[in-house]
């Protein structure tokens, strides 16, 4: 990245990096225009997509990919936390190997399904059973629906700016499930304790992220989520803990780490071995009610719920990659990496900061880290959206709301070039950084 790029303004640097990622990137925006023939937008998942227009990837292997320029990148978007494995980890190429000459869509129990769910019920304390999903979303639907039936309450608590799946978008989408929500505000102890104490008997449960990772990979503070469960305790409300992106934050998830124990989590992403893979568990009391053989049990449908290959995926990853050691060097590494990018912006003296917690992090402008997803919408996303495209031309890719997240094939080198490519950013684009610095109150 040249020193001499455009810096007058903000809003002047963006377009010439805009203009510069355009004349690099023919082949990937002539796919995006054939791509709007067919699609909305030229798109099936709306994260993807950034202006000028997403890159188009050919191909992975390990933490690297290949776009359809023929440009290489260190990944460091990582499948939004579900790319833990990264592209190309033989143990997960061999067991779906396996599951594709073992047949496919059989119809019934297979003989992985139990193995994987007393893997993970091993793996994370707040689990005495579990079932699956096809994805975080349905996790959490099913979660909050359990919630409900279980409860006989129908009041549903969240927070501002959560994000918890494709219809549980608490940031202004018109497309959620029409439930009766009431909204907190993530990282207010006492305001949420004392929202929950005021639904009274209405409230069915209490969901949140330990730590938002869409929202900007900011943790929910330990006196903030202990007063969600006195609350709920204190209520008979349940509490749900969304791990779908933080279950990789430890051997034991965060809710294990940190020592707090929901009535119900909800997993996906990297669990699934990089397969598509949802599930939602917890207390026994609870989970036991879709027992098939009551009279009473509730029903639980999803044609693909137990799919082999992601069966098979996710119990190779889990029990013979991503083991508890793994995850605690992981983190220790993702923590040491967030140090150094911190510590490069204070030397230099710039208004911004590096948020999270282990292999997932977030930059934000500004000199003091936000407490909440609303917070940090609020402030310059423009910076964000020109390090995103500065990086890309880097040779690194992140994801386009300032996120980083690690994988396993990572090592030394890969932290070595992200740190630099990030310090290179800052002495280049130091006056705009300022400048929008200077608008965070």
């Amino acid at each position: 990245m040249s020193t001499a790029l455009v810096n007058t303004s903000l809003d002047a640097a963006y377009a010439e990096a805009a203009e510069r990622f355009v004349a690099a990137n023919p082949n990937s925006r002539e796919i995006q225009a054939q791509a709007e023939k067919a699609m909305p937008g030229g798109n099936t998942r709306t994260v993807l997509h950034y202006h000028p227009f997403p890159l188009r990837f050919a191909r992975g292997e390990g933490c690297r990919l290949w776009d359809a320029d023929g440009h290489e990148y260190v990944d460091f978007l990582g499948e939004y936390t579900a790319g833990l494995y990264g592209h190309s980890e033989p143990v997960i190429r061999d067991a779906i190997r396996q599951a594709a000459d073992d047949g496919w869509v059989l119809g019934g129990p297979n003989l992985l399904e139990a193995r994987l769910a007393q893997t993970i019920v091993d793996r994370f304390p707040a689990l005495q059973r579990v079932r699956f999903t096809n994805s975080g979303t349905e996790a959490n639907l099913m979660a909050i629906a359990a919630a409900r039936a279980f409860t006989g309450r129908d009041r549903v608590m969240v927070f501002k700016g959560a994000y918890h799946g494709g219809v549980l978008y608490f940031g202004g989408s018109p497309l959620n499930v029409p439930f009766d929500y009431v909204m907190g505000d993530y990282n207010d102890p006492e305001g949420a304790a004392a929202l929950i104490r005021a639904q009274g008997d209405r409230l069915a449960c209490v969901l949140v992220e330990p730590m938002s990772g869409s929202g900007g990979c900011i943790p929910g503070g330990v006196e903030f989520l202990e007063s969600l469960r006195a609350a709920t305790d204190e209520t008979g409300a349940l509490l749900i803990f969304d791990e779908v992106m933080t279950s990789r934050l430890s051997g034991e998830g965060l809710h294990g780490l940190l020592g707090i124990t929901p009535d119900l989590i909800t997993l996906g992403k990297y669990l699934g071995g990089g397969l598509s893979f949802g599930a939602f568990g917890g207390r026994a009391d609870i989970l036991d009610r879709f027992d098939p053989r009551r009279p009473d049990g509730w029903p639980h449908a999803g044609t693909f719920n137990n799919n082999v290959f992601t069966m098979s995926a996710g119990l190779a990853g889990l029990t013979h990659v991503y083991t508890p050691e793994r995850a605690v060097m992981l983190n220790a590494a993702g923590d040491s990496l967030r140090g150094r990018l911190n510590d490069a912006i204070v030397r230099r003296g710039l208004p911004m900061v590096v948020t999270g917690r282990g292999s997932m992090m977030a930059v934000h402008p500004g000199t003091t880290a936000p407490l909440s997803p609303p917070e940090a919408g609020r402030r310059p996303r423009r910076l964000v959206d020109l390090m995103h495209l500065d990086l890309i031309a880097g040779g690194i890719y992140t994801a386009r709301r300032g996120m980083a997240v690690l994988s396993l094939p990572m090592g030394a080198p890969e932290f070595e070039r992200f740190a630099a490519g990030f310090e290179e950013f800052l002495d280049a684009r130091r006056a705009v950084i300022e400048e929008a610095g200077s608008s965070v109150g």
